[in-house]
C-alpha cells in the first residue's frame, strides 16, 4: 500500500515532527490488502477481538467481541464474517456499522504476544449467507477488508489464559443468563425471551448484590 494511501497530513506532520518519516514509509510496506493465509490461521483462532466503530456523529466507540476460536470467519482475502451476540440491548456497535460502515479490528494474543489489524467497511444483516454458522448471534457483520497489518507487540503485557466465558451460544445457540439481567430492576424491560428466566436460572438480585458478584470476578 502506497504511503499517500495510508498517512493524512496531520499524520505526516507528526512523523516530521518526531524524525520518523523514513520509518513510516518504511512500515507502509507491510500494511497489506488482503488476508493472508498466516494472517487466516490467527484470525480464526482467535476467541475475542476488539471492534472499533463510528456513529452517525462521528463519535468513536471501542468493544469487546467474544465467542469460540474461528467465531469470526475468513470467506476470502477480502471478506471476514462475524457474529453479533445478545448484548445490553443498545447496539452500539451494530448501530454505528450501519450509519458508518468504517470499522477497525483488533486480533490479540496476550500470551505470545501478537497482534493483528484490520481496517474495513462493513454491513449488518439478519440473513447473511454464513448465517447458520454461528448459532445463537441475533446479527451478522459481513466486512470488506481494505488494510491489513501486524503490529509490534512490545507493550502487550502477557496474561496467561484461565478459562472461556460460559456464556459463549453453544452449537443450537443457548446460552445461561448473564447475571445482570437477573437484577430486579431490569425485569419488566427485558426482551419477551429473556421474560422469567431469571427465577429458573438463579433467582432475583438487587443491584447491590449484583455489584458484589462483579466485585468478586462472576460477571
Amino acid at each position: 500500500m502506497s504511503e499517500s494511501e495510508l498517512y493524512s497530513d496531520t499524520q505526516r506532520a507528526f512523523q516530521d515532527q518526531f524524525d520518523a518519516r523514513q520509518l513510516a514509509d518504511a512500515v507502509a510496506q507491510i500494511v497489506a490488502a488482503e488476508i493472508g493465509a498466516e494472517e487466516q490461521g490467527f484470525i480464526e483462532s482467535r476467541d475475542f477481538f476488539f471492534l472499533s466503530t463510528v456513529d452517525a456523529s462521528g463519535h468513536p466507540t471501542v468493544s469487546h467481541k467474544g465467542g469460540k476460536p474461528g467465531f469470526v470467519v475468513v470467506a476470502d482475502p477480502r471478506t471476514i464474517v462475524f457474529p453479533s451476540y445478545d448484548g445490553n440491548g443498545m447496539f452500539l456497535s451494530m448501530g454505528n456499522i450501519a450509519d458508518n460502515a468504517k470499522i477497525g479490528l483488533l486480533f490479540m494474543d496476550f500470551e505470545t504476544p501478537h497482534r493483528l489489524r484490520l481496517r474495513a467497511s462493513a454491513t449488518v444483516s439478519v440473513d447473511d449467507p454464513l448465517a447458520d454458522r454461528f448459532p445463537g448471534a441475533d446479527l451478522i457483520v459481513r466486512a470488506t477488508v481494505e488494510q491489513v497489518f501486524i503490529n509490534c507487540g512490545r507493550y502487550i503485557h502477557r496474561h496467561t489464559r484461565n478459562e472461556p466465558s460460559r456464556y459463549v451460544p453453544d452449537a443450537t445457540g443457548a446460552a445461561p443468563l448473564p447475571a445482570w439481567k437477573r437484577i430486579d430492576i431490569f425485569q419488566s424491560v427485558l426482551p419477551a425471551r429473556d421474560q422469567g428466566r431469571a427465577e429458573t436460572e438463579g433467582g432475583l438480585l438487587t443491584f447491590d448484590e449484583y455489584a458484589a458478584k462483579v466485585a468478586a470476578g462472576e460477571p
